[in-house]
């Protein structure tokens, strides 16, 4: 099964054979399909995993592969083999299609793998143990042919069971929440807490196999009469494992005001199952990880280290986690003794930061906790159970995500209760009440001053964290006796690093994706580019150095970075307005993928999978009256008034979505289709319009660079996707492609009156200049190299090459050309990468010197910066470190984007 509904597919068509079912408007007939790719080479994809180690003891990986235009018909299968030539049952389904039909991207799911494996076209083998899914009663029934669980679909329990075999492993797995209605902001009162459970609202099954299957889950936290903290929980299984994956996701819909001591406070959020126990209570272990594959190896009763000694042989055995030898066969003077060795039921691993964790063990309910050793970091890894079963739990980015903490509760009695805390109740309240009380900026004029001051683009009642999301990930295994050592170090690492599957750079560069051209591999071919090559080398390792060194993690910010740095300070600026969290300005996003694009490092990788996930739930709104606005970047990540499409921008979700078909990633896509409307709701200049202006949907003003770069990214997707409202989303690119070439200044017009009815932007009788800085920096030129190739309308090309040409051109020729210069404009360097594509799609030479000659000799990073760090330790620093003071993330954002695009459209026309 497809997760785009089957029906969707069905109605997809060639773009041709669609367009001829709509009545476009006058001009709409130039916006035909490209032409399809002629006789493309059918050549193999040989894919990789990003680290060693292969799928280890994940239950399964998926990956998106990309396709030259015309080379695979809708309906084409898929087969994989390993570097043996041995089959690899696969199950492959369509992310994308290129404008003819053709297959544009395609995912690809396996449930086994350790080598390079080959993909080709052919019939897929069958896994020999297929996933099931069927259902009975009101239960959804999931079979990988190793475990089945038993899913819920309705109620408090969304997990009803796990089996392996006829052994139930797990069962009553649960959603629960911790309310606390008041914070104390000083050391007095009683701290009152209200228990919520999650309650099934919807459960859909998106894939039912062969090799993977997906249940999807949504609901909200309930007590009694009151519902609130929407989730929506994904459940992954694949043919063979004994194991399941969970994307756990909520979205914040509580209130919590400024100033006010009362609200809806998360004081903990977890998942909860319960572990049936049949051993004998000396043949009950515990495992809890530790740091790196590090492992807390107990027993509930052990009998390790007492007076007197059961013997070598039992003492080894428990420590192993295998069955012991009948008591009567040990030293009596043990066995005699049993019932006078404590049972150990219960323990707690808490993270409260990135730089320690505790643990602790207690008998039981009601007597003393002693402590039980701690670290910094520890993996996230649990196990309870015994030779008869158990199930190891985890959950991903545990410290990087702190606070969070693993339990184990009554171990000593015949049900066991584990919970994933993805906020531990031992740490203080989520508190997300808006940090300042306005301090006076009550209108406009004053918060324009406060802007001049702080960055910070304050207004009254902004500041919500109403309607921001966050997803976890959390792995579940269904063990038929406790793991050994080894098996659980490479659970550990499972949960640590979830293995990905991944196409190599020279497929994706051949398949023209993400803006054909504007990338390639690296090529240190002579001292120039060599240069340039260390220069992105440099600024990847200084940025992944800064989030260890300035503990840039945490619940709600791990994935980010920040905006500027203090040099005074030492720090960067997270407590000065708009200088704080980044919040995607000027695309850091697009500079990390772009990077993974060309050199498939797998550091990389992982860098923008978690600015990817941080980026699209934190920093968009997902409810509300702001929903599919995101923030601008700030203190909180949500504390700015500027609500806008440019942080919402889809084109920072795409990347990620069709490397690894990530379902979530493509629900968050798909929700911004409408963002159009968003237009209606807020009206992004209303501060400082000059002329009386009130939102009307026939005649919405929308700017031609951040704001249609935003929608354009998510109608596109959609449309390439073939997703429910993929011909409206068609509709939308080439009415507003159209409609934006018809300008009479082109790009250069600035902004337009659209209409939400039509989808079309008036044409204006008046030539107007409205040039920003800002105007290409957040997509825009990576999404019109990609329209242009897959549109055949040369007037919207040609209006967007004029862009181009005249952004970094000097004022005369500007005035030549628009009649007025663009006045004072910033950010050079950035836009040399629009002289670059110009350049190459014009064919002219002087274009391309400029590229080259604004890319190394205009703002941003010049060939005479330090392009290294100083030490900073203290009194200077809070903590012993390195900084580049000279570094801001805008400029790294723009020089990382123009360098790797200025390579690959004219690396071989470098100045000598």
């Amino acid at each position: 099964m497809s997760p785009i509904p089957r029906r969707s597919l069905l109605k997809a068509a060639a773009v041709a054979g669609v367009a001829a079912q709509f009545s476009w408007a006058p001009g709409a007939e130039a916006a035909q399909a490209a032409p399809r790719a002629a006789d493309a080479d059918d050549s193999p994809v040989t894919l990789d995993w990003l680290e060693d180690g292969g799928l280890g003891a994940a239950p399964g990986s998926t990956l998106g592969v990309p396709w030259p235009q015309g080379l695979h018909p809708e309906g084409r299968t898929f087969a994989l083999t390993d570097a043996d030539g041995k089959a690899v049952p696969v199950q492959s389904w369509p992310l994308a299609y290129w404008p003819d039909g053709s297959l544009k991207w395609t995912a690809h799911a396996v449930g086994s793998g350790k080598g390079k494996l080959t993909l080709t076209t052919g019939e897929p083998a069958a896994p020999a143990r297929k996933v099931t899914v069927g259902r009975s009663g009101g239960t959804v029934v999931v079979s990988t042919g190793v475990i089945t669980a038993r899913i819920g679909t309705s109620g408090a329990t969304l997990v009803k069971s796990v089996t392996r075999g006829t052994t139930e492993i797990a069962r009553n797995g649960r959603l629960v929440l911790i309310r606390q209605p008041e914070i104390e902001d000083e050391d007095q009162g009683t701290v009152k807490t209200e228990r919520f459970e999650g309650v099934i609202g919807e459960v859909t099954v998106e894939q039912d196999g062969p090799v993977r299957a997906v249940v999807r889950i949504d609901g909200k936290h309930r007590k009694g009469n009151r519902s609130w903290l929407p989730f929506s929980i994904r459940l992954y299984f694949y043919a063979g494992a004994d194991s399941f994956r969970m994307v756990h996701t909520v979205t914040y819909d509580g209130t919590q005001e400024p100033g006010k001591a009362s609200g809806d406070f998360v004081r903990g959020l977890g998942v909860r199952f319960t572990v049936p126990l049949r051993d004998a209570s000396y043949d009950r272990h515990i495992r809890i990880g530790g740091e790196g594959t590090g492992l807390l190896r107990e027993a509930v009763k052990g009998v390790t280290g007492l007076r007197r000694d059961p013997g070598a042989a039992v003492q080894a055995a428990q420590y192993a986690g295998e069955k012991l030898p009948d008591p009567a066969t040990w030293d009596q003077r043990v066995t005699t003794r049993l019932q006078y060795i404590p049972e150990w039921g219960d323990y707690t691993l808490s993270q409260l930061s990135a730089d320690g964790f505790t643990l602790r063990k207690r008998t039981k309910k009601g007597h003393g906790w002693i402590a039980a050793g701690g670290g910094r970091r520890a993996s996230g890894l649990g196990y309870v159970g015994g030779p008869s079963g158990g199930l190891s739990f985890g959950l991903r980015d545990f410290w990087e995500s702190h606070p969070s903490q693993l339990d184990i509760r009554d171990a000593h009695t015949d049900a066991a209760e584990v919970t994933l805390w993805l906020w531990s109740p031992e740490a203080q309240p989520m508190d997300l009440r808006f940090y300042h009380d306005g301090m006076g900026q009550d209108t406009f004029p004053e918060q324009l001053e406060g802007l001049n001051i702080t960055y910070e683009d304050y207004e009254p009642g902004f500041g919500t964290p109403y309607g921001i999301a966050r997803t976890s990930e959390l792995l579940f295994w269904a063990n038929e006796s406790t793991p050994t050592p080894e098996q659980l170090a490479a659970q550990a690492r499972a949960v640590r690093v979830l293995p990905q599957l991944a196409a190599p750079p020279a497929q994706l560069v051949e398949a023209k994706v993400f803006g054909p051209g504007l990338y390639s591999e690296p090529d240190r071919s002579t001292p120039a580019k060599a240069k340039i090559e260390d220069h992105l080398d440099f600024l990847f390792t200084y940025y992944k150095d800064q989030v260890e060194q300035r503990r840039w993690y945490g619940f709600w910010d791990h994935g980010d970075i920040m905006h500027t740095y203090d040099t005074v300070r030492h720090q960067w600026r997270y407590d000065v307005g708009g200088y704080a969290w980044d919040n995607s300005e000027l695309s850091p996003d697009l500079w990390l993928w772009f990077a993974y694009l060309r050199s498939g490092r797998a550091d990389i990788f992982r860098f923008a999978e978690s600015m990817t996930r941080h980026t699209g739930e934190v920093d968009v709104y997902h409810i509300g009256q702001w929903a599919g606005l995101g923030t601008r970047h700030g203190v909180q990540h949500y504390a700015d008034s500027a609500k806008q499409q440019r942080i919402a921008n889809t084109t920072y979700r795409r990347y990620y979505y069709f490397l690894t078909a990530d379902e979530r990633v493509g629900d968050l896509m798909h929700a911004t289709v409408d963002s159009d409307e968003t237009f209606l709701a807020l009206d992004p200049l209303r501060k400082i319009r000059t002329e009386p202006y009130t939102p009307d949907r026939h005649a919405l003003s929308i700017g031609f660079g951040t704001d249609w770069s935003g929608l354009v990214s998510a109608w596109l997707t959609e449309w390439e996707r073939k997703g429910p409202k993929w011909e409206k989303a068609r509709a939308r690119v080439l009415s507003t492609m159209e409609t934006i070439a018809a300008q009479p200044n082109g790009f250069v017009q600035g902004s337009g009156l659209y209409d939400l009815d039509t989808g079309r932007f008036a044409v204006a009788t008046a030539p107007a200049v409205g040039v920003s800085h800002l105007s290409a920096v957040f997509g825009l030129n990576e999404l019109c190299a990609e329209l242009i190739h897959l549109v055949d309308m040369p007037a919207f090309a040609d209006a967007y090459y004029d862009y181009c040409r005249y952004f970094n051109a000097t004022k005369a020729e500007q005035a030549a050309r628009y009649g007025t210069n663009f006045g004072t404009l910033l950010l050079f360097q950035g836009h040399s990468r629009l002289d670059a594509y110009a350049a190459v799609q014009t064919g002219d030479d002087a274009l391309a010197r400029r590229a080259w000659q604004k890319f190394y000799d205009s703002d941003g990073y010049t060939e005479s910066a330090p392009w290294k760090t100083e030490p900073v330790s203290g009194p200077a620093a809070l903590v012993a470190g390195s900084e580049a003071a000279w570094i801001s993330t805008n400029d790294t954002a723009l020089y990382g984007l123009a360098a790797i695009e200025n390579l690959a459209l004219l690396g071989d026309r470098m100045p000598s």
